[in-house]
């Protein structure tokens, strides 16, 4: 007996018959719970705990049910089902029973008294109260139900009735085997694609997620269904799995359940789900410490990843093989592909067992075969499982075969598929073998909100969005990138560094460099020419350079382009660059990616496009780029209906900084506002025509308008990614700020806050200060974020360059736009990049004398700032 039950005995055999016996039972609950924690603590195998606190729940029920002295309970029983039926509870999982009653309807008051008791006493109970008709109705219109009913057991009371219910929904009349299957593959598909269908997010749900609970659940369902099987290592007396196999779902069955008890043990609750704020409480509970380049947190999250991902392969073969013996014909004959391969039931599989083992390049040729013959459904389970057992044979000789390069090329380089096979590679552990290094990063998280997804599924993710970018049927999405991915003359380079870019990450040291050298070194044993190679090694190497210059630098500045031109080299590499930027920045969370970022890739490409054909040695100057501006700004305030005589009105009071900082379109949408409402007084307008949402600010320059701005969109939960501000000759500023999509659903709020915000300027003497009540997100509040602030220099056109990294937070821009003011302080323009937790904001300042900061403004600057934002 376990001492769990021997403690609820003891604590229960001395209760008193009248109300003490409800203080017995909350004192023995609370005892139990504490119990079993301590000993989770201390180490011992969670599969005795949860089954431990079954079978100690098992003896209030029945303290609470037998106190009840009425006949009715004799003909009645009481089962539990579900995961208690199964006598498996976790601290805070649900209890479910149900209740079997004839059609008498005296239950009602002694059911009542017996739940009110549990609930009394600290039990979460779920509870149906069912004849043996409306347990066959039920189960027989949904399949949960029939499901929740096969798992139970007899707790107390009529076991005639018991077994009458178990024979009315067995599979002889309802719910037969394949009705059974196709319900819960149905359902399956359903709850994983809440997940969005992979089980690498960043909070996974551990009993719902691909490769959770719920899919070793499910093949005990189908098995319990079709062989009548209660234990899963009775399907290995099926042949359906072996002992390896039973071995994986079991480990990773008692993996999930420490998991999933440490989450109740944290949060008092039933939490199934790996917050943010709870992984690096759970990995210090867990054991794991951290490492010289891994934290703990990681540690435990990569194993988890890892876990699932073996899980999600077992399911997947097994489910197959239950396809193939409930559902399909096994002897339908096989359609052969050549003397290795056939066809059977729509699935590939080896024509005998020993394909492998004779020939090991066959590990490589399933996934190209699948490639040529795209209407074939996947690998047949069992083939997977011989692939599995064969993983051996991929060692260094393996990995050195001209053979093997030319089967690998193939696959990267084929018309279509390689995306879908690179990921199967993956799943089934072929990848990492063949690249060692890339195995190393299977299953490894980044504890950040940046990063949205382990560093393989990242990786496989900006694959597939580089294929979208070759495919015309994606054209639509985004049509400039497209056209530039579509034209690159060997495509598969591109791949190759997609595959490469992040895999050095968590070696220590910087991973770009590391990587690149791997990705050489790879391309040349594979027998790429050294150009090929080195346009690999290079683009690895300086895959995060676009993002970086595009957000963080003035691409107004002539020099800031050239300096780029002179890294880049050659149209080729920018080309090459440029899709694999946006398919990173697009991987890395699909959140994070917006039409403001596009917009930027795109300006800062065709810049550099345009240095490039000039020519490294000719390099444009200010002049030459404002005469352009200006130029092409002419005919586009021409075509919104601004004539000449109010355009060079307007014009008057633009200096020589705005025609850099702006685009021709902008300058023209600024030139309609400020001639229908004047030079003379403050204005705004809001530009959601284009795919960005733009606000135009024109107000007086001495008036905090950047950190009133920012306070107010703050406030509604917008970002702003870019804001650029501009003196005029006639002391006002002009503002734009480009916010992120959600300021569409909330035009209204902005144009009130906005209206308030304007008629302060007008107003000096105006009582009004925008305030931040917004607090920080539950997730970021996760995170510890040290601030750091840095002065760059100067820039090309005399403006101090300071940098700001630190905790994104509500209030961070108007903090920071205050301190300015405060300081006399001018901003010029703001690059606002936000990396999850983190902001890495830059700015542009000046004196009020449009100067530098001198080196006394800058020691106060910072002083202040550290001051109102290092708290």
């Amino acid at each position: 007996m376990d001492a769990a039950v021997e403690q609820v005995r003891t604590t229960l055999a001395g209760a008193p018959s009248d109300g003490g016996a409800l203080r017995a039972t909350k004192g023995c609950l609370s005892e139990l719970n504490a119990a079993l924690e301590a000993r989770f603590r201390a180490g011992e195998d969670v599969a005795h705990l949860v089954r431990a606190r079954a079978a100690a729940v098992d003896e209030l029920l029945l303290f609470a049910w037998r106190r009840i002295d009425v006949p009715a309970r004799r003909a009645a029983a009481l089962v539990a089902v579900g995961g208690y039926g199964r006598g498996e509870l976790h601290p805070y999982s649900d209890i479910d029973v149900t209740v079997l009653v004839d059609e008498r309807p005296e239950h009602a008051e002694w059911l009542s008294d017996f739940l009110t008791t549990l609930w009394d006493s600290g039990l979460e109970i779920g509870h149906s109260v069912r004849t043996l008709q409306d347990c066959r109705v039920e189960a027989e219109a949904d399949v949960t139900v029939v499901t929740t009913l096969m798992e139970s057991r007899l707790l107390d009371g009529d076991a005639e009735r018991y077994a009458a219910m178990c024979a009315a929904i067995s599979a002889n009349d309802i719910w037969d085997s394949k009705a059974f299957f196709r319900a819960k593959c149905d359902e399956q598909r359903r709850r994983h694609a809440r997940y969005d269908d992979s089980a690498y997010n960043l909070e996974p749900n551990v009993k719902g997620s691909p490769g959770g609970l719920r899919d070793i659940q499910m093949v005990g369902w189908v098995a319990h269904r079709h062989f009548g099987s209660s234990e899963l290592s009775e399907l290995v007396d099926h042949g359906f799995l072996t002992p390896g196999q039973l071995k994986i779902l079991l480990d990773g069955r008692r993996y999930l359940w420490r998991i999933r008890f440490g989450l109740h043990c944290l949060t008092g609750r039933a939490e199934n789900r790996l917050l943010f704020d709870l992984q690096k409480q759970l990995a210090e509970l867990l054991g794991y410490e951290d490492a010289r380049y891994t934290l703990a947190v990681e540690q435990m999250m990569q194993r988890y990843y890892r876990t699932v991902r073996e899980l999600s392969r077992v399911n997947e073969m097994l489910l197959q093989l239950f396809e193939e013996a409930i559902l399909m014909d096994p002897e339908t004959p096989a359609v052969p592909l050549n003397a290795r391969f056939k066809i059977r039931n729509g699935y590939l599989q080896t024509t005998d067992d020993d394909v492998f083992t004779r020939d090991p390049s066959a590990l490589l040729e399933v996934f190209a075969l699948l490639q040529e013959h795209g209407d074939v459904r996947g690998i047949s389970a069992w083939t997977i499982g011989l692939l599995r057992r064969s993983l051996h044979l991929i060692d260094d000789e393996f990995r050195n075969s001209p053979k093997h390069h030319r089967l690998f090329l193939k696959i990267i380089g084929a018309k279509s598929g390689v995306t879908h096979e690179l990921r199967r590679m993956n799943r089934y552990g072929v990848l990492g073998l063949y690249i060692p290094a890339f195995g190393r990063i299977v299953g490894r998280m980044q504890f950040d909100l940046f990063h949205a997804y382990t560093v393989d599924e990242h990786t496989l993710f900006v694959v597939s969005n580089m294929r979208k970018l070759a495919l015309p049927e994606f054209d639509h999405e985004l049509p400039q990138v497209s056209a530039v991915m579509q034209q690159l003359e060997k495509p598969e380079l591109a791949y190759l560094s997609a595959l490469f870019h992040d895999i050095a990450k968590g070696r220590g040291g910087d991973h770009s460099k590391l990587g690149a050298v791997d990705a050489e070194a790879f391309c040349l044993e594979h027998g790429l020419n050294e150009d090929e190679a080195n346009l690999v090694a290079w683009l690895v190497r300086h895959h995060l350079l676009l993002s970086m210059t595009a957000q963080k630098k003035d691409l107004g500045d002539p020099e800031v382009i050239q300096k780029f031109a002179r890294v880049v080299g050659t149209q080729t590499r920018l080309d090459h660059l440029y899709v694999l930027t946006v398919a990173d920045v697009r991987g890395t969370n699909p959140r994070l990616w917006n039409a403001w970022k596009a917009s930027l890739f795109s300006e800062l490409y065709r810049l550099t496009s345009n240095a490039l054909q000039r020519g490294l040695d000719d390099p444009a100057d200010s002049s030459e780029m404002i005469e352009s501006t200006r130029r092409y700004a002419v005919s586009a305030s021409a075509a919104q209906g601004v004539t000449q005589t109010a355009r060079e009105h307007v014009w008057a009071v633009f200096t020589d900084e705005y025609f850099l900082r702006y685009r021709a379109e902008e300058i023209a949408w600024h030139t309609r506002i400020l001639d229908a409402k004047g030079l003379d007084s403050p204005c705004f307008d809001i530009d959601t025509d284009s795919q960005s949402v733009a606000i135009f600010l024109y107000t007086p320059r001495r008036y905090r308008t950047f950190a009133h701005t920012t306070a107010m969109l703050d406030d509604l939960g917008i970002d702003v990614q870019d804001a650029r501000i501009v003196a005029t000759s006639n002391d006002f500023s002009l503002d734009t700020y480009m916010v992120s999509e959600a300021a569409r659903d909330l035009l209204p709020d902005i144009e009130k806050r906005l209206t308030r915000l304007v008629a302060a300027a007008r107003n000096p003497d105006a009582d009004w200060q925008p305030t931040v009540s917004r607090r920080r997100s539950r997730r970021a509040r996760a995170f510890t974020t040290a601030l750091d602030i840095r002065f760059a220099g100067i820039d090309d056109v005399g403006r101090t360059v300071m940098e700001l990294d630190g905790p994104d937070r509500p209030g961070l821009l108007s903090t920071v736009g205050e301190t300015f003011a405060e300081t006399d302080v001018d901003i010029s323009m703001a690059k606002i990049v936000t990396i999850g937790e983190k902001a890495e904001d830059v700015f542009y300042l000046t004196g009020l004398d449009d100067r530098p900061l001198t080196d006394e403004q800058i020691r106060q600057l910072r002083e202040r700032l550290l001051e109102r934002l290092g708290t």
